[in-house]
């Protein structure tokens, strides 16, 4: 399966977005993970301008995998907010474009807990009706870990169920395959990408600076972070 992700020989960017939202004020901690709704309609518009197709982890993967050839890019969101759903899916929709949203499978429906010991604003998730609610307006839902946790600090034991439960638990909510995995934190070592591969996804994304196609196999497919206000780049 990873010798057939490597056939395609030009790269294609994998994009990464969190909360499509306002920024908080300035030296709020996180604030770069925020993109406005206007600036993400902007961003997908300019795409969609220069003749490019934005396309879900399972719609990209026939272009990895060098199966199809066209000038397409990646689309994914990170944990599952709400704003997701509101914000960015009816301009996605609007544009003919598809995305992969990576779910925390024990978050539903919650808040971003794990980011309340670093000063992050709490901001509602995604529940089980509005998933499916994404799902049914052409989008995909990937896996994105249990409890969003460092899969290199847990013993093995946990990161397996991490990986493995995460899938079954969100294809039963969503009633549609569930394909494709994201590191939490951007975070994983080989025995991670084995648990990824044993327990099904076809995919797994991670946080590095670069573009996925080429020699880069898709179990460590680099993606590119937009950033919010006041500029987008490419982080590593």
């Amino acid at each position: 399966m990873t010798s057939a992700c490597v056939a395609n020989l030009s790269p294609i960017p994998i994009l990464m977005y969190h909360q499509i939202e306002q920024a908080p004020p300035k030296g709020a901690a996180f604030r770069s993970l925020y993109v406005s709704p206007k600036a993400f309609a902007r961003q997908m518009a300019l795409l969609s301008l220069l003749g490019y197709r934005g396309l879900s982890m399972s719609g990209l993967m026939p272009y990895l995998r060098g199966e199809k050839n066209g000038k397409v890019v990646g689309i994914t969101f990170d944990d599952g907010f709400l704003n997701n759903l509101t914000n960015a899916m009816p301009v996605l929709q609007r544009l003919g474009f598809s995305s992969t949203c990576y779910i925390i499978s024990q978050r539903i429906g919650q808040t971003n807990a794990w980011d309340g010991d670093k000063g992050v604003a709490q901001t509602p998730l995604m529940d089980a009706a509005q998933l499916r609610q994404w799902v049914a307006g052409g989008q995909e839902v990937g896996a994105h870990s249990r409890q969003h946790v460092r899969l290199t600090q847990t013993d093995a034991a946990t990161a397996q169920q991490e990986i493995a439960l995460c899938k079954t638990e969100l294809q039963a909510i969503t009633q549609s395959a569930v394909q494709h995995f994201c590191y939490p934190y951007g975070d994983y070592r080989p025995e991670h990408v084995a648990m990824a591969q044993a327990a099904g996804f076809e995919s797994a994304t991670t946080v590095e600076r670069g573009v996925a196609g080429g020699r880069t196999i898709c179990w460590n497919c680099p993606v590119c972070r937009f950033f919010g206000p006041p500029a987008c780049r490419c982080s590593g």
